[in-house]
C-alpha cells in the first residue's frame, strides 16, 4: 500500500468504518511509515479534542418563556359532537395519507442512501492496488467496447482529457447486487469513479451533491441512466466533472 492510498483511508480507520482486511493493511502500513503514522496520530487528537469539547449551546428558559409569550393566544369555544365526530374522522383520514407517504419517502430515502453507501464502499475497493481498472486505456474507443455483452447497457465513455479531467481506463463493479460500469478518471492523483447503471426512469434529475465517509459523490440521472461520481476532490472539482461529462454527453447524442 502507498503513501497516498493509505491516507486516503486513514479517516475511515480512525471512524472503525473499514472491514477487517483493509483495516490490517492500512495499520501495517502506519506501523512502517513514519509520515503516515503522524498524520494518523494527528487526526486521532483532533477527534479526542472535538469529542472532549461542549460544543451543544442550551438556550436559556427565558427565552422559551419569551417566544411562548408573543405567540398569538387561541380562541377557544365548547365544541359540539358533530363537529368532534367530523373532525375525528377528516383527522384520521388525513393522517393515514400522511403517514403512507412519509412512509414512502423514508423508505426512497433510506434506499438512496443504501445505495450511496455501497457506492462509496465501491469506490474504496477501487483504489487498493490492482483493483482500480480492468480495461487500462485513455482511449474512449478502446473503454467502450470493452463494455459490450458484459453489460445490458454499456456506459458512456468519454476523453476529457482536454478538459482537465484524464480517462484511465474502465471495469465492472457491483451495486445493490447487480454488475455496473464504473468508467474511471483522475484529476491530478485523485482519482474518480464514474459509477454507471441502467434504470427504467428515463427523467432527467439534476446532479446533487453528497458527501460519505469523507468522499464527495455527485449523482444525477439521464437517459434511463443513473450516475455516480466519486472523488476525494473538492466538491467544485467533482462538480465541474459532470458539467463537462454532460456537456460532453450532450453534444455527441446532437451530433
Amino acid at each position: 500500500m502507498t503513501c497516498d492510498e493509505a491516507k486516503i483511508l486513514l479517516h475511515a480507520l480512525l471512524d472503525n468504518e473499514l472491514d477487517a482486511g483493509h483495516a490490517r493493511e492500512v495499520e501495517a502500513h502506519i506501523a512502517s511509515c513514519p509520515d503516515c503514522a503522524a498524520e494518523f496520530a494527528a487526526q486521532r487528537e483532533m477527534q479526542r479534542v472535538l469529542a472532549d469539547t461542549d460544543l451543544r449551546y442550551a438556550a436559556p428558559a427565558s427565552l422559551r418563556a419569551r417566544i411562548e409569550a408573543s405567540l398569538p393566544q387561541p380562541q377557544r369555544r365548547q365544541p359540539t359532537r358533530r363537529s368532534v365526530l367530523r373532525g375525528f374522522a377528516m383527522g384520521s383520514a388525513v393522517s393515514a395519507l400522511a403517514a403512507s407517504g412519509v412512509v414512502a419517502v423514508v423508505l426512497r430515502q433510506d434506499d438512496q442512501q443504501r445505495i450511496l453507501s455501497e457506492v462509496v464502499s465501491a469506490h474504496l475497493r477501487s483504489l487498493q492496488a490492482g483493483h482500480l481498472i480492468d480495461v487500462v486505456s485513455t482511449d474512449q474507443h478502446t473503454v467502450k467496447p470493452w463494455f459490450n455483452g458484459k453489460l445490458d447497457v454499456a456506459p458512456p465513455v468519454i476523453d476529457l482529457t482536454a478538459q482537465g479531467f484524464t480517462l484511465v481506463g474502465g471495469r465492472l463493479d457491483y451495486i445493490d447486487a447487480r454488475a455496473i460500469g464504473a468508467v474511471v478518471y483522475k484529476r491530478r492523483q485523485h482519482v474518480i469513479n464514474l459509477f454507471v447503471s441502467q434504470t427504467s426512469n428515463a427523467e432527467y434529475r439534476a446532479p446533487k451533491t453528497e458527501t460519505m465517509q469523507g468522499f464527495n459523490c455527485r449523482r444525477w440521472g439521464n437517459r434511463g441512466l443513473n450516475f455516480w461520481a466519486v472523488s476525494d476532490i473538492g466538491a467544485d472539482e467533482l462538480a465541474e466533472f459532470v458539467d463537462k461529462f454532460e456537456a460532453a454527453m450532450k453534444a455527441n447524442v446532437e451530433g
